[in-house]
């Protein structure tokens, strides 16, 4: 029992803590688009991604880095994506979906 308690409680890994969300969303500078809230672009054409659906929003994020979507505004998303890792996706999409629309 004392055992599994340590090992709940232990510091989190520089792994983990780079696959923090919060964090994500910041240092990938999703904030200087969609808002630091996510539903506050500094464009209005741009979307509010606060709250929306964890699946389209990685899936979005899958196609911009690929290329499979191309259209809108995507140039800009196009430019950030390389920098973001498919594990990194997968936390910013949870992340975004827990924001508050």
């Amino acid at each position: 029992m004392v055992v599994a308690m340590m090992i709940l409680s232990a510091p989190a890994s520089a792994e983990d803590a780079a696959l923090d969300g919060a964090k994500l969303y910041k240092t990938k500078t999703c904030l200087t688009c969609h808002g630091k809230d996510g539903k506050s672009p500094i464009m209005a054409s741009y979307p509010k991604i606060a709250g929306q659906n964890e699946a389209y929003v990685l899936q979005q994020m899958r196609d911009i880095k690929s290329g499979a979507r191309a259209n809108g505004l995507t140039a800009g998303m196009k430019g950030i994506m390389h920098l973001v890792t498919d594990e990194e996706m997968v936390a910013l999409a949870k992340y975004v979906s827990t924001m508050q629309p």
